[in-house]
């Protein structure tokens, strides 16, 4: 397939997506539009747009790579999301839908104080950032590799563009419009990666007893481990990192909740969530089987897999599978990628407007023309991210979304379980230096364990900084009688 069809193709997707946006919002720009979708979305819409949300153009490259060096042992960190998700639904959702926020780092304020409030949006902020930048990053640089180097574009224009094009289709109603349009990427994303597990499978010549038989015999098949508790991928670490991680990013997360917030009501937010967390195990489990198949088709034919995994299925779909798995390779990374990037764009400028330049206490005007251009400023700093990152970058991009998840994530895991789960008071102008110390801390201690004892800490650190972060609040506490008589 000839770049020029590619570019076609986006053309045609983007303006498909910016129709949606203009009918959708044409009615309703203002502030409750953009941050909250005026709280009429359809639970069964958001719950298939959060699919897309969660599964980005990392998952669609990343997790058919993992097959050849984890085998299919990442299923055990998806199981582990799934009761994650369970514990979003009947512990935060309640909490956020009684209080009615619009950011759900407000409920840090109230419970502790404006520092505290501003340390977990500010930590919200920082990983969300690099997160999606680095999302955005891999859609950008396989673009680039696809169609403009052959034009000589340089890759900071394609980046602007990319960014400049969702900018495009969120500016006008935000979470109203992505709603809407991250449903349709949904779709697009898991009917492309049906149907590439269908053109692999032709390629194998497999009928469906033979693709049953296969997999389940095939060398790489392994979900479960058990028996080493030094690898990073034991059950147990895996697990449980799993539900930590569902709680962080999604729970946690103003990104993903919301679109929970847009819900009519609890009970509809509740069954998005339901829906959602059941949809992820067998979506993640096909990502996994179109793995295990283009290294079977590898093998088949002695095709040279390259260094790097994430290159596997860029690498078949572009090279050896024809143009039609071309096609559903660009529309499922462009779906990916744009519906996960997109909200990440409209809950950084809804975190930013509201937690830190305090929105709700201005005029309409003056809100809604703050939101306007935090918006456009979020845009330019995606670009730096992306460029920043193509420099930095030398590994799996899943792993390293993760690892710095751990890092940012892990004073925000501590500080909602120190509100949740105790009544103490904390001194709050004591939390950022906790909030800071923690992730330093989690650093010291992995480049300890792997020197001394040649164990590099996993995803675990990111139970390990949600202790340090709940451990240094319990220790600086106060209960709350004793704050009060601490008052003047």
């Amino acid at each position: 397939m000839s770049g020029f069809s590619i570019l076609l193709i986006i053309v045609v997707y983007f303006l498909t997506l910016w129709l949606i946006s203009y009918f959708v919002g044409r009615k309703s720009t203002d502030n409750d539009a953009f941050f909250l979708g005026n709280k009429k979305s359809p639970w069964w819409v958001v719950a298939i747009g959060m699919v897309g949300s969660s599964i980005s153009g990392v998952s669609f490259v990343s997790v058919p790579g993992m097959v050849g060096n984890i085998d299919f042992t990442y299923m055990q960190t998806v199981f582990g999301f799934f009761f994650g998700y369970l514990l979003i639904a009947n512990v935060l959702l309640p909490l956020y839908y009684k209080m009615n926020l619009t950011s759900i780092y407000t409920y840090l304020e109230e419970r502790f104080g404006k520092y505290t409030y501003k340390t977990g949006a500010s930590f919200f902020l920082l990983s969300r950032t690099i997160g999606s930048g680095v999302r955005l990053y891999l859609a950008t640089l396989i673009l680039q590799h696809l169609i403009f180097d052959a034009w000589h574009i340089p890759f900071v224009v394609t980046a602007s563009v990319a960014v400049f094009l969702i900018w495009l289709y969120t500016h006008r109603s935000g979470i109203k419009t992505i709603v809407w349009t991250d449903t349709l990427q949904t779709i697009c994303l898991i009917t492309a990666l049906v149907l590439m597990v269908i053109q692999v499978s032709k390629q194998l010549n497999f009928n469906l007893g033979e693709f049953a038989t296969s997999m389940i015999n095939y060398k790489h098949s392994r979900i479960f481990v058990f028996d080493d508790w030094h690898s990073k991928q034991n059950f147990f670490k895996q697990f449980f990192s799993g539900i930590f991680i569902a709680i962080v990013m999604t729970g946690l997360d103003q990104d993903m909740m919301q679109k929970n917030l847009t819900c009519k009501n609890l009970h509809d937010a509740k069954k998005n969530m339901y829906w959602y967390g059941i949809s992820y195990v067998p979506l993640n489990l096909l990502f996994l089987t179109l793995g295990a198949m283009l290294l079977m088709l590898a093998t088949k034919n002695n095709i040279a897999l390259p260094a790097s995994s994430d290159d596997i299925l860029p690498l078949f779909a572009t090279q050896y599978l024809g143009p039609v798995v071309t096609f559903l390779f660009v529309i499922g990374i462009i779906a990916a990628t744009f519906a996960s990037s997109d909200s990440a764009l409209a809950s950084l400028t809804t975190s930013f407007s509201v937690d830190i330049l305090g929105v709700k206490h201005n005029e309409p005007k003056v809100a809604e023309r703050k939101r306007k251009y935090t918006h456009i400023g979020m845009s330019v700093l995606f670009v730096a991210i992306i460029l920043i990152f193509k420099v930095l970058n030398n590994k799996s991009v899943i792993d390293a979304i993760y690892t710095i998840a751990s890092y940012t994530y892990g004073p925000l895991l501590g500080l909602f379980a120190f509100g949740l789960f105790t009544k103490r008071q904390v001194l709050d102008k004591m939390v950022p230096i906790i909030a800071i110390i923690s992730p330093l801390l989690c650093f010291g201690l992995n480049s300890l364990t792997t020197n001394l004892f040649n164990y590099p800490l996993g995803y675990e650190l990111l139970m390990i900084n949600g202790l340090i972060t709940f451990g240094g609040m319990y220790f600086l506490s106060l209960n709350r009688g004793n704050v009060e008589l601490l008052k003047p």
